[in-house]
């Protein structure tokens, strides 16, 4: 694998470089981390929004509790269209459980109370 990419664990936003098994470019430790990882097991976040009815918005904002590998994400994203939940909804609430049998969740990322 060869491949040059910026690293986002810290404000230095190092120039990474893989080369074969050769990794240069990081300025830290955990640069070197990031970039294994990234060679091995790429990992992303996802943050969307489900439908909720009966509440003053009709969408949740939703994230998932912990980064998914990245071949994964469209399908996981498309889980988002699937759901519709009902208020209350608490920040933190599990909205869709262990996507795609990662045990990653799609957590809420506000809390919504019934429309009055």
């Amino acid at each position: 694998m060869n491949a040059e990419f910026t690293c986002v664990v810290c404000p230095w936003g190092c120039l990474l470089k893989i080369s074969d098994e050769n990794i240069s470019g990081y300025s830290c430790n955990r640069g070197l981390k990031y970039a294994k990882s990234e060679q091995t097991d790429p990992r992303r976040s996802i943050s969307g929004s489900v439908r909720i009815s009966g509440a003053v918005q009709n969408a949740l904002p939703v994230k998932t509790s912990a980064p998914l590998p990245k071949h994964l994400l469209l399908e996981a994203a498309k889980l988002l269209h699937t759901v519709t939940v009902s208020p209350p909804v608490k920040t933190g609430d599990v909205i869709i459980p262990n996507i795609l049998g990662t045990d990653i969740n799609f957590v809420a990322a506000l809390s919504m109370k019934k429309e009055r």
